[in-house]
């Protein structure tokens, strides 16, 4: 883009609407079902439930929804701001766009879509301080949101957001200035990422995941999620390959008016070459990607993205390869394209997210990584990642009777739980979010190792992997309820490993679950996800030499939110070191960093 046209621009502009002013399957084969709390079960602690920190109801939710609305000014909710005060990208004057020459679509071929709507009003009686907008989301499981960024960046979602579903009308205010669902079902963000390197003057690392808290009203029962693509797809991205986006917003340059039906519109993907030498002070390649024909000048012969669109999907070939992210001011800008997130590129951080890591939420913003840790004589207490640290200690009571503890989330509800065995050789499900136990299965002793990598078959659900004494392996698929389906046998060998196999997230960050496994000489392995049942594991690779030096390991997920797997290892002195997560196959740990001594009082780790 030339000198001369960047000086009659208008700005860059994200695409949000900002205003001025789960199925439970008994365990099969080798396993069986076994009733809950049956044979010694009952003796188990149930781990101390997660509580909000308030109480939020439906009338709330929709007053929250009303109230963005009103912000806008409008009957519809997510009208851009006016021309004068978008004006200059801030992260204060971002517009959100709407499909300019769309055409509408149902709920039925849009099952995924959310609308999102945020207001606070300050706390002050002033409304000139209120603050309103809304985005577009993209269910991608059955309890997690996709978005924008610059959707949720700064943001408190749960005290002042709400999720609607299930509809493909645009929300609208009655006579009484309450708000019409049209059919949707409210529900309220529990827990809120965004990219941690996410940059608002620039919008780059524009993703974010909202998890919708179980406890006040989950997704419509007609809601479907749709995948996200994986780090290695390249062919979605070819230069003419077509892909649909959706969204409510904005259908014309010359209205603020955003379109009261879901509309969408099929746009060719463009090369990097051709956005770069459109906007090559704004277009980051290989963190975003644009697609479209050039923009006309007017409404007439453009096909784009406007204010109102932020945070909803381009979609090729049935799974989610770009985020709307930005576009030009009132969206028609002759020579413009729409600009998404290029999804390939943070398929890792969002799939982390997918099983989150935060064991008991101390507030609603929290997915670091936490630890569960128990001592001989069954004392047990939970560890609060702060980082590359833990905060202090907080006792869990009574964890006497097990010789194995896991952390995942199993069930998808943003708190992370735990798996454990009992001596008898059941294996339970401890809900950290409502306290509850149940009963996976008995005959588990059999196994030498039982690890809960996350998602390794591909179908969005967290799954089990377990070794048995021979050294034959098997997957056993998750539900997304806390259990899992008739296992699968994977190959044998695993003996060489013994009960040192671990694995929490995607170490790769290519969107897959990985594991890592030491032998008994202390070479670490690293066995890369596949994304299948049958073979869930490429060739090993070696990560390095001297790992016989740790007589505990754990792996928890993500301490650091940095959007790659951790490592926890524990030396023979009791020191307990971090291992960071690089997402490099070769490399896949950066150099240790020291949590603190004495943690050889503990004999079980998460």
């Amino acid at each position: 883009m030339s000198s001369a046209h960047k000086g009659v621009r208008t700005g860059r502009r994200s695409l949000k609407a900002l205003p001025v002013a789960a199925l439970a399957v008994g365990t099969a084969g080798l396993f069986l079902s076994a009733p809950a709390h049956a044979d010694g079960a009952s003796q188990l602690p149930a781990i101390k439930a997660a509580a909000p920190h308030r109480t939020v109801s439906t009338a709330e939710l929709k007053a929250r929804v009303a109230g963005a609305i009103r912000v806008a000014g409008r009957t519809t909710a997510r009208s851009t701001m006016s021309s004068s005060t978008t004006s200059g990208s801030t992260s204060g004057g971002k517009a959100t766009p709407l499909i300019i020459g769309g055409s509408t679509t149902t709920f039925a071929n849009a099952p995924f879509m959310v609308q999102l709507y945020y207001y606070d009003d300050k706390g002050t009686a002033d409304t000139s301080d209120d603050v309103g907008f809304a985005c577009d989301g993209t269910i991608v499981s059955h309890s997690k949101i996709l978005t924008a960024a610059h959707c949720v960046h700064g943001y408190d979602w749960y005290d002042y957001g709400a999720i609607v579903s299930g509809t493909d009308q645009l929300v609208t205010t009655n006579a009484d200035g309450s708000a019409n669902l049209h059919g949707g079902v409210i529900s309220l963000a529990g827990a809120q990422w965004n990219h941690p390197s996410y940059n608002d003057t620039t919008t780059d690392n524009d993703a974010a995941v909202l998890t919708v808290d179980p406890l006040y009203q989950g997704l419509a029962s007609t809601a479907k999620a749709l995948p996200i693509t994986s780090s290695t797809d390249t062919a979605s991205y070819t230069p003419g390959k077509t892909a649909v986006v959706y969204g409510w917003g904005r259908t014309s340059s010359t209205s603020e008016d955003e379109s009261p039906t879901l509309l969408q519109a099929t746009l060719p993907v463009d090369s990097d070459a051709t956005c770069t030498q459109w906007d090559a002070a704004d277009f980051k390649p290989g963190h975003m990607v644009c697609a479209g024909t050039p923009a006309s000048g007017s409404d007439t012969g453009t096909i784009a993205t406007c204010n109102g669109d932020s945070g909803g999907p381009l979609v090729e070939n049935g799974k989610i390869i770009g985020i709307v992210s930005w576009g030009v001011k009132d969206c028609v800008e002759q020579g413009a394209y729409s600009v998404f997130t290029k999804v390939s590129t943070y398929a890792g951080a969002i799939n982390q997210r997918m099983d989150d890591g935060s064991l008991l939420p101390l507030d609603h913003e929290d997915t670091l990584a936490d630890l569960f840790a128990r001592t001989p004589a069954g004392e047990a207490y939970m560890y609060q990642s702060k980082g590359t640290s833990f905060a202090a200690r907080a006792d869990e009571g009574d964890f006497s009777g097990l010789n194995l503890v896991r952390q995942a989330d199993l069930n998808g509800d943003w708190s992370e739980d735990l798996v454990v065995r009992t001596t008898a050789g059941h294996l339970m499900f401890l809900d950290s979010l409502t306290g509850d136990a149940t009963d996976i299965g008995a005959g588990w002793n059999a196994m030498k190792s039982i690890t809960l990598p996350g998602d390794i078959t591909g179908d969005g659900k967290p799954d089990l992997f377990a070794t048995d004494s021979t050294g034959v392996a098997y997957v056993y698929p998750g539900t997304g309820a806390g259990k899992f389906g008739a296992r699968v046998k994977v190959g044998s060998g695993w003996n060489i490993y013994g009960s040192v196999i671990y694995g929490k997230g995607d170490l790769t960050d290519d969107g897959r679950a990985d594991i890592v496994a030491r032998d008994s000489s202390g070479v670490l392995w690293l066995y890369k996800g596949t994304g299948s049942a049958s073979a869930p594991w490429a060739a090993r690779v070696k990560i390095g030499a001297g790992w016989n030096g740790y007589n505990a390991f754990a792996s928890t997920g993500d301490m650091t939110g940095d959007g790659k797997a951790d490592l926890l290892a524990r030396d023979t002195s009791g020191v307990l070191w971090l291992y960071k997560g690089t997402g490099s196959t070769s490399a896949p740990y950066a150099a240790r960093v020291k949590i603190g001594a004495g943690w050889n009082i503990y004999n079980l780790l998460g």
